[in-house]
């Protein structure tokens, strides 16, 4: 009986592993049989482009092969801004494609991507072709972008947020003193200040100082862009914040930032007379998802000239990185191919990370120093180039940042959590040990530092610091005593960074693609773009599409804690001396 339910037991075991891999076959078949015919999305007469941006935006999209499978096909939501850009260069030449029809009630994205997307909009008005937006509330980052569109709809029960930016920091001193556990920190300047969520339970007055003064460039730069397009002061738009005069969508439209309090349906029958097409006709919209610009050779010209752009985005660490992680290996191996490539006759390398690793900081920017020996490399800076990511571009031939980025935090720290206290009052658990040296233990997380042990954590961490700053004043061409005026960890605008030296010009991914052209002699018409790294293939996102939505899952979970829980999943990384942002923080 025994080993009939053995072989009972085996053979349903083989039928489902058996099933498992048929569907996965299927599924192969299938995205291979659509990749293969490879034909554009036909577009009809008289279409608009319907944009709902407030899906989670990254530096490119990712091709999922389980897109619309729900849950089981991760993020398949968000959207990539090099194809979203595209997208609205491609409609803004297609005869089929009469206007642009926006949501964007809260964006789930970073300044300086909104920078690009908003620019990108109003290059597509060049055609004469119209933009309308409808919400029903709209976040500033959201009216944002609306506000290039000729008309605004808002909803008249809905609500317009105009009070303001916003940075708000969380600190976690109490919890670790009732945990008792203790950090021990080690940082060189005064503005670095990543470490302060465990040590102090409000900012230090440096840290207020420089977040008060990028968080305002910010707002000084929206002020002024939403003032041009909607024909109002920059005072006034100030007064409104400061008086919290839009309460309800009657006040956004007396004080013309919309241009019409109404229902979706309203703004449609608009769009129908736009279209010259009967009342009860259906509105043929086109998805981004149906109409996505594509990332490859996307500038015709000759196959033998190209232009390398290299997306590094997320924590930098050592090794392999993906779509949401820079791995210095990863990137070192991008940056050699196109530099050893002939046809490459120039490298775009765009960031957009807060920093990490700082030893895999060095490694990247050494063979980016590599490879402007032999071809251009331009740095482009997305929402934030900082600390460990400014690393990256510090040694590029010229670095681009849009107004809005952040940058800079040039400085290091170290960071070690003492559980001593924690394990033996908390759980009971305690720790001995033998060494064959007196310092055989260092360092040390389970029990108490000696002084000695300390001075030397911190000796390296400023002798990191010596590096990092040294570099960086030779890659900007900087005397040392100017480029240590403007480091010491603090953070900084991309306006503010070109106005000090870390930045050479102001624009998006497209201005540094030109530069590196002019930089490398090439025509518009004479070169095309390489993206890189390569998207996955097939079986390689089958693989990793079961992992890559633990972070979506975490937010269905947790909804408004999430943010933390993430963040603690961070500390897990913090190996070695850091290169990384003074603080995680979101701007609203």
């Amino acid at each position: 009986m025994r080993q009939f339910l053995k072989y009972v037991l085996a053979t349903i075991v083989g039928i489902l592993i058996i099933s498992f891999v048929s569907f996965l076959l299927l599924i192969g078949l299938s995205a291979a049989l659509t990749s293969s015919s490879d034909k554009p999305t036909a577009v009809k007469d008289k279409s608009v482009l319907k944009l709902n941006l407030d899906d989670p935006i990254q530096e490119r999209s990712t091709d999922n092969p389980f897109e619309g499978f729900g849950s089981f096909g991760g993020n398949s939501s968000a959207m990539g801004l090099v194809e979203l850009k595209q997208a609205l260069k491609d409609a803004k030449d297609d005869d089929n494609i009469e206007g642009v029809y926006l949501q964007s009630e809260n964006p789930a994205a970073g300044w300086a991507s909104l920078e690009e997307i908003r620019n990108a909009l109003i290059d597509f008005k060049g055609s004469k072709k119209f933009v309308y937006a409808y919400a029903e509330t709209m976040s500033e980052k959201g009216y944002y972008l609306a506000s290039v569109a000729d008309k605004i709809y808002l909803n008249p029960a809905g609500d317009l947020e105009w009070n303001g930016l916003n940075a708000e920091l969380t600190f976690f001193k109490g919890t670790l003193e009732k945990l008792g556990v203790k950090p021990e920190i080690f940082k060189v300047g005064d503005f670095k200040s990543a470490v302060e969520p465990f040590i102090r339970d409000n900012m230090s007055d440096p840290n207020r100082l420089q977040v008060t003064s990028f968080l305002n460039s910010i707002n000084d730069h929206m002020l002024v862009k939403v003032a041009q397009s909607r024909g109002l002061r920059v005072d006034s738009l100030k007064s409104y914040a400061d008086n919290l005069a839009i309460q309800k969508p009657a006040d956004a439209l007396r004080t013309k930032l919309v241009t019409n309090v109404g229902y979706q349906d309203e703004l449609e029958s608009l769009i129908r007379k736009q279209l010259s097409i009967d009342a009860k006709k259906k509105i043929n919209y086109v998805s981004l998802n149906k109409y996505k610009g594509d990332d490859k050779d996307s500038e015709s010209g000759s196959s033998s000239n190209r232009i390398a752009v290299i997306i590094a985005s997320g924590d930098i660490n050592s090794g392999k990185g993906d779509a949401n992680s820079i791995g210095s290996e990863t990137i070192v191996e991008e940056i050699r191919k196109a530099r050893l490539d002939d046809k490459v006759k120039a490298i775009v390398l765009r960031v957009n990370s807060g920093g990490g690793s700082a030893l895999a900081s060095d490694v990247m920017f050494r063979e980016v120093e590599l490879a402007k020996k032999v071809k251009p490399v331009i740095g482009s800076m997305s929402d934030y180039a900082a600390s460990g990511g400014y690393y990256m571009l510090m040694g590029c031939n010229k670095i681009v940042a849009q107004p809005n980025t952040i940058t800079g935090s040039i400085g290091v720290f170290s960071l070690l959590f003492n559980t001593e206290n924690f394990f033996k009052d908390k759980l009971g658990v305690t720790y001995d040990r033998v060494k064959t040296n007196t310092n055989s233990d260092y360092p040390a997380v389970t029990h108490e530092m000696t002084p000695f042990q300390k001075q030397a954590l911190q000796r390296r961490t400023e002798q990191i610091y010596a590096e990092f700053t040294g570099k960086a004043a030779a890659g900007r061409k900087l005397p040392i005593d100017s480029l240590r005026a403007i480091a010491g960890g603090r953070v900084w605008t991309g306006t503010q960074g070109k106005a000090i030296g870390l930045v050479d010009q102001l624009g998006g991914l497209d201005d540094a693609i030109k530069l590196a052209a002019q930089s490398a002699k090439l025509k518009t018409g004479d070169y095309k773009l390489k993206y890189q790294p390569r998207k996955k293939e097939f079986f390689e996102q089958l693989m990793s599409s079961f992992n890559d939505n633990e972070e979506s899952k975490i937010q269905a979970q947790l909804g408004e804690l999430a943010p933390y829980v993430t963040y603690l999943k961070k500390l897990k990384t913090l190996n070695g001396v850091q290169a990384r942002l003074p603080f995680e923080m979101e701007i609203r």
